[in-house]
């Protein structure tokens, strides 16, 4: 009975020994399905940062783009001669110069 004994232990031993090969089978591929959905979350919620800060890039170039649109219709109105001649009239009361006041270089 000894040897039967024996053979019995040994057998016990292969099968625990092969439980934790099986289980270690399980932990390795379930750290590695981890650390693979783990990466894919994070770069999902860098991709997902990058969207809204372009999605804020392009609303301020909209609106640097109407601000440039505002400023040039204000140069415009600022450059008109009705405008430039009515303020010199006005505030620096100016006036045409007599035809006496006309000095001609040649």
């Amino acid at each position: 009975m000894a040897v039967s004994d024996a053979l019995q232990g040994t057998v016990q031993e292969e099968h625990k020994k092969a439980g934790e090969i099986k289980y270690s089978i399980y932990i390795v591929t379930a750290l590695a399905l981890m650390s693979v959905l783990l990466c894919y979350v994070a770069s999902h919620i860098q991709m997902t940062k990058l969207e809204y800060q372009i999605a804020e890039e392009i609303s301020r170039k909209e609106r640097l783009v109407d601000e440039q649109k505002k400023l040039k219709v204000e140069v415009a109105t600022l450059k008109s001669p009705q405008r430039i001649a009515a303020i010199a009239r006005e505030k620096l009361q100016m006036t045409h110069p007599d035809k006496d006041q006309v000095i001609m270089i040649k």
